[in-house]
């Protein structure tokens, strides 16, 4: 009935405008007094044309519908099969539609080469970048009191590290290494990585290793692990307690800091949402989480975050999605 309706709106200047031939005849047959048996015999005859031309209209109606309907999947195409134009009016339409098009293609062609220009260099700063800090790590680690400098160059690691993810997590040449893992050297390596923090702030690790293999990509699963214990390192007191823990399919990671008020929970893996600890204490990017969550997708895992302020933090890797465990 919708295209009915769309079809009669379409015609109904011509629709009115057979209604007044209609009426002024039926006035011209009334005024000369002709039989009525002729009037009704011309209106019959004039509704059976008129019904047959409707039909043959509203056909080629829906076929041009249909015509277009189909064209509209094809949207994102540099050139678009218009079908033949039916009148001058519609050369001039499809000739627009097709200037359009290409010149949004040029568009996106120059945006996609600037994008790719842009991130062959960050990427190329961020692995230069990497050698001076290990120098400087190499030298710290001569010095007796170099345990908040180091921590403070991990942190700068860290966000080097951050900005090759967010670099490579939607790019065409990251592959995705699916294979059987140790869960538990996957969690000591991100322990192991972070010691450093542990030892300054004085947080004790309480860690009870899980025994599973599982199917995911190591380098990748240890990336999200990191981002989790170092958002807990960062709002857990000195002398607080991290917990990591196996619960079924499922990797905890828990701490007993300041926690997350209720109303920034939903928002947590938005990019850049820092919420109001990220804006009272400054030390939040809003980015860590949101990575932590395009990779747990993209392994076909899963993360959630349940928190309660002054209490802690309790953050969930489900691992189960799309997974194979070997215990």
């Amino acid at each position: 009935m919708s295209l009915l309706s769309a079809y009669l709106r379409r015609q109904y200047k011509l629709l009115l405008l057979l209604l007044g031939f209609f009426v002024i005849f039926a006035a011209v047959f009334s005024l000369y007094d002709l039989p009525g048996e002729a009037v009704a015999y011309a209106a019959a005859l004039c509704l059976a044309l008129g019904l047959a031309l409707f039909a043959v209209g509203y056909s080629r109606f829906l076929a041009r519908h249909r015509e277009l309907r189909l064209l509209l999947r094809q949207a994102r195409e540099k050139v678009l099969p218009l079908p033949p134009p039916r009148g001058l009016l519609e050369e001039d339409y499809q000739a627009l539609v097709q200037a359009l098009c290409q010149d949004r293609a040029h568009l996106a062609a120059e945006n996609e080469n600037r994008l790719r220009d842009m991130t062959d260099y960050y990427t190329f700063w961020a692995h230069q970048i990497k050698t001076p800090i290990a120098a400087l790590g190499l030298l710290l680690q001569e010095r007796e009191d170099g345990g908040a400098l180091e921590v403070e160059l991990l942190k700068i690691e860290q966000y080097v590290e951050m900005v090759l993810s967010y670099l490579r997590l939607d790019s065409s040449s990251t592959d995705y290494v699916l294979q059987d893992c140790d869960l538990d050297g996957i969690l000591r390596g991100a322990v192991r990585k972070l010691a450093k923090m542990f030892i300054l702030k004085k947080i004790t690790l309480d860690f009870q290793e899980t025994g599973k293999t599982v199917l995911t990509d190591g380098k990748w699963l240890g990336f999200v692990v990191e981002q989790v214990l170092s958002n807990a390192l960062k709002y857990t007191p000195e002398g607080g307690t991290i917990r990591i823990y196996g619960d079924r399919d499922t990797v905890v990671i828990a701490d007993r800091g300041i926690g997350i008020r209720a109303e920034d929970l939903p928002r947590v893996f938005e990019k850049g949402f820092t919420g109001y600890n990220g804006r009272t204490g400054r030390k939040s990017t809003g980015i860590g989480l949101y990575l932590s969550k395009m990779v747990m997708e993209r392994l076909y895992h899963g993360i959630t975050v349940t928190s309660r302020p002054g209490q802690g933090t309790l953050v969930r890797l489900d691992l189960s999605r799309g997974r194979r465990v070997v215990e």
